[in-house]
């Protein structure tokens, strides 16, 4: 029988006049897996953190079990900058603590990619955003937690990083509550969806399929929604029950009841019809690579690449960090040229590139006058248009939200606004770099609706794969060895891809074979007890060292003595730390 682990009654919060949660009540169990959905600034970040404790609730009262432990994984990482990863990861644990343990040695391994002093000895504050996110995650993940609380944890993450994830959380057995716009991990890890809408908490069986087809439902039977938000829901569902392949693999929605709802709805978009328009604007040619090189600084990111990108296609890119996909795209967009070789762009290619860095606007502008400054209507294709109001509208700044000046918005909403005027450009050519970072899901399905009908040549790199799935037809793949890959069963052939780099390379880097013999296991185990003796030593000195450091306060000579044996010290006890871990690898080779 399931425990309840957190219970929250009749609970109410607000900030200034404005309420995110009215009389909620609802409880977590240990068997939960929970997805939590609603538009930015609808409250979810809020729940997350009163069911931590937090927040407190202004009325009505959150309880907890007895000796219930739970992490919180914050959108927003502080630390101490003085802090090392291990600092932060760790503690005060000693490697040959924690190393013992098959499970953190896997986190570690499936986060960073191994378990070297290397990474440890890093400085926190230097870490990139990616980085910090992976160090929050190890550190809730190797904690012996009854309920992980997870607020965007795909963030900065790649597509083999949160498959990654998502499979390491559901080989726990752990109640796990995540707040997050990646569609395609809420349906590959919950069970349950909780939408935080207008201080209310609506309840949904079934991870996201069923969360669309649930309320697509809902909104069919009460007439209630808006019609054109009711098309999107049953766009979006169509594309779910005709689309990838993938999204088969965990089935959540009751067959009958989706064939009912969307017997009369039509494909998402008519790739025939969006091909001639492409066509039409384009010409035949788009980019052709003709046998280049490409280099960042020294090192060599692309060899011979052949590649042709007609009008039309919707191809995601693809691949590892550092392997050269924002680099490629610069290519296209000619804000480089290759170090050999030649790129051939048609001569009707009007492009616009989306990058990853928001450019500065004037901060007194309006919204829709920074829109409206670029061009008042933008064409689609096929006849069809949209002011820069309605577009706006369209990319989530409702009428109210357009006169709001620009230095008052949010990341996130600066880069809807940047992605809005690309748009109004009338391009032929979109190439997006990430172009999902901080929206919420409404905000994707817009995007995605409104390029369903956008007829030119889409490129994208993103992290954010249902996204991908949803928008191209096509994917290449960059494993940072020089070469593009065509991908056409794509994601899951990359992931395959990348399984079958990674166990090459363990077979190539393992420098011997495990002990041969008993002989040879007793000897290893012999070295890894004399080791944890000479380390617990070790520790005992240090321990000596800092009390005689703080007994020598007002002693310059004698803390400049001791504080460079402090220093030698530790650097010998990290040594053996190491030869522990290399003698315990030894030994698991066996």
């Amino acid at each position: 029988m399931a425990r309840n682990l957190v219970n929250l009654e009749e609970v109410s919060k607000a900030f200034d006049i404005r309420p995110l949660l009215a009389d909620v009540s609802l409880g977590v169990s240990d068997t939960d897996r929970i997805g939590i959905v609603g538009r930015n600034g609808s409250g979810k970040s809020t729940l997350m953190k009163v069911i931590a404790g937090i927040e407190s609730p202004d009325a009505g009262r959150v309880t907890k079990a007895n000796a219930v432990k739970l992490g919180l994984l914050s959108q927003f990482d502080v630390q101490d900058k003085s802090a090392t990863v291990r600092d932060v990861v760790l503690g005060g644990k000693a490697t040959h603590e924690w190393a013992r343990e098959s499970g953190i040695r896997e986190v570690f391994t499936g986060l960073f990619g191994g378990h070297s002093a290397e990474i440890f000895d890093r400085k926190f504050a230097t870490l990139s955003g990616g980085e910090r996110r992976r160090v929050g995650l190890a550190k809730l993940l190797i904690d012996d937690l009854d309920l992980i609380l997870l607020d965007e944890p795909t963030n900065h993450l790649d597509v083999e990083g949160v498959a990654w994830l998502a499979s390491h959380l559901n080989s726990r057995r752990i109640a796990v509550v995540v707040v997050t716009h990646d569609r395609w991990f809420l349906d590959a890890v919950t069970e349950r969806t909780w939408e935080v809408v207008e201080g209310k908490v609506e309840e949904y069986d079934g991870g996201y399929s069923a969360y669309v087809l649930a309320k697509a439902e809902r909104s069919r039977q009460a007439s209630a929604m808006d019609a054109r938000r009711n098309n999107l829901i049953r766009k979006e569902l169509a594309w779910l029950r005709r689309g990838a392949p993938a999204r088969t693999t965990k089935p959540k929605f009751r067959i009958d009841a989706a064939n009912t709802l969307i017997a009369e709805e039509p494909a998402p978009r008519d790739n025939a019809e969006l091909l001639k328009f492409a066509q039409n604007r384009l010409g035949n040619t788009v980019y052709e690579i003709h046998n280049a090189h490409l280099r960042a600084g020294d090192k060599e990111i692309l060899e011979n690449l052949y590649w042709n990108v007609g009008p039309g296609e919707r191809i995601g890119i693809v691949g590892i960090n550092g392997a050269g996909k924002t680099t490629l795209m610069r290519l296209l967009a000619g804000e480089i040229s290759p170090t050999a070789g030649k790129v051939v762009t048609g001569i009707t290619v009007k492009s616009a590139f989306l990058t990853q860095h928001l450019d500065e606007l004037n901060p007194k502008w309006r919204v829709l006058e920074a829109v409206e400054n670029v061009a008042n209507r933008v064409e689609l294709g096929g006849g069809r248009e949209l002011s820069a109001s309605q577009l706006c509208d369209r990319l989530g700044f409702s009428h109210d939200s357009q006169w709001t000046p620009v230095g008052d918005l949010s990341g996130g909403e600066r880069r809807r606004l940047q992605l809005t005027r690309l748009l109004m450009n009338s391009p032929n050519v979109l190439l997006l770099d990430e172009p999902t970072n901080d929206f919420d899901i409404e905000t994707l399905t817009e995007l995605e609706d409104l390029l369903d009908s956008y007829a030119g040549t889409i490129l994208v790199i993103s992290h954010d794969r249902y996204f991908l799935e949803r928008v191209c037809d096509r994917f290449v793949g960059l494993l940072g060895d020089g070469a593009m890959r065509d991908l056409p069963r794509g994601i899951d052939q990359y992931l395959e891809n990348r399984a079958a780099v990674n166990e090459k390379s363990k077979v190539i880097d393992k420098p011997l074979k495990g002990p041969s013999s008993a002989a040879m296991q007793r000897q290893v185990k012999k070295d890894l007890a004399r080791l944890e003796r000479q380390i617990e030593k070790a520790g005992a000195r240090e321990i000596e060292l800092l009390a005689e450091l703080e007994a020598a306060s007002f002693n310059a000579e004698e803390l400049i003595r001791l504080t460079s044996e402090l220093e030698s010290h530790r650097a010998k006890k990290i040594v053996l730390e190491e030869e522990w871990l290399q003698a315990n690898d030894a030994l698991e080779t066996e």
